[in-house]
C-alpha cells in the first residue's frame, strides 16, 4: 500500500493513480526492469544537500545527477548527496530509499530534471521497495510544483 500520507494526498486532490505491485528491489534499474517500464519512464527520488539543506531531486531512472550541471544553475559548489543518516527518519510511513518524489509533503524543495518533462505519465516508488504509482506527469506537477532544470544524463553504458 502506498505511504498513507501520499495516498491521502492523492485522493483528497482526487487524482487518478494505479498502483503496481513488483518483485522486491531496491535499486531504480532493478525496479524498472522487474515492473517493465523502461528506465526513462520511471522516475528516482535522490536526496542531495544544497548549501546544507536537505533538498529532493527527481530524475529517470536510466539517468545520473550531473553535479557539475546542478552546482551551476542553483549557482552554489555546495551540493552533495545526502547520506541515509541524514534523511531516514524524514519520511515517516515510507521504507528508506523508497521516498516517492512529492517533496512538498515533506517540506523539501523539488527539483525534476527537464527530461521526465516530456512524458505524458509518471512512475515513482510509492513509499515501499514493492509498489510503484503511474499517474499523468502534469497532475503530478501540478501537485508539487517542482522547479524544472536540466541536471542529469544518461548513464553511458
Amino acid at each position: 500500500m502506498p505511504a498513507k500520507m501520499l495516498k491521502d494526498f492523492l485522493d483528497q486532490n482526487k487524482i487518478k493513480y494505479v498502483t503496481i505491485t513488483h518483485s522486491l528491489s531496491y535499486t531504480a534499474q532493478e525496479i524498472a526492469a522487474s515492473a517493465h517500464i523502461k528506465g526513462k519512464g520511471l522516475a528516482k527520488t535522490v536526496l542531495v544537500k544544497i548549501s546544507g539543506k536537505m533538498s529532493m531531486t527527481v530524475l529517470p531512472a536510466s539517468y545520473r545527477i550531473d553535479f557539475d550541471k546542478l552546482k551551476e544553475i542553483i549557482g552554489t559548489e555546495d551540493i552533495r548527496l545526502a547520506n541515509e543518516q541524514e534523511f531516514k527518519d524524514r519520511f515517516p510511513g515510507c521504507e528508506v530509499g523508497a521516498m516517492p518524489p512529492f517533496g512538498n509533503l515533506y517540506n523539501l524543495d523539488t527539483y525534476v530534471a527537464a527530461s521526465l518533462v516530456e512524458d505524458e505519465e509518471i512512475a515513482f516508488n510509492s513509499g515501499t521497495h514493492t509498489e510503484l504509482i503511474r499517474m499523468q506527469y502534469n497532475d503530478f506537477e501540478r501537485l508539487v510544483k517542482p522547479k524544472i532544470l536540466r541536471f542529469s544524463s544518461k548513464y553511458k553504458t
